[in-house]
């Protein structure tokens, strides 16, 4: 897939699997924001990886996906970063059985709530 010079956004981005995610769109020429609600981990992550990829190239946003208003204002500092969007990664996500309820929402609820919103810019970027 032709990634260089792309934007995404990568939920979770700041550890595992979205930090894998991460660093492989950058190895391909992507500019990414990283979303994640663990601050520490994701300024941890933006510092490595500006050490491996040019700095400008990536951007932390603190973000919770379960907070709508948070992924929308997430959503408009990464337009506002780098001026437009191409790809979302929609990777956040938990395993906690004790907190059920909280696992749906971050798992589930948010996932489809954000592809929804998503979904409305990219229709009316194409138009």
């Amino acid at each position: 897939m032709h990634v260089n010079g792309k934007v995404a956004l990568v939920t979770g981005g700041a550890q595992g699997i979205g930090r894998a995610f991460v660093q492989a769109l950058l190895g391909k020429g992507a500019k990414v924001a990283l979303l994640d609600r663990n601050s520490e981990a994701g300024q941890k992550s933006k510092a490595v990886l500006d050490e491996q990829f040019e700095a400008q190239r990536t951007v932390f946003i603190q973000c919770d996906v379960t907070d709508q208003e948070q992924l929308k204002g997430a959503f408009e500092k990464v337009i506002e970063h780098f001026g437009r969007l191409d790809i979302v990664v929609n990777n956040a996500g938990v395993n906690n059985e004790k907190d059920w309820e909280s696992t749906i929402q971050i798992n589930l609820v948010s996932i489809i709530s954000f592809h929804m919103f998503i979904l409305q810019y990219l229709m009316l970027r194409s138009t």
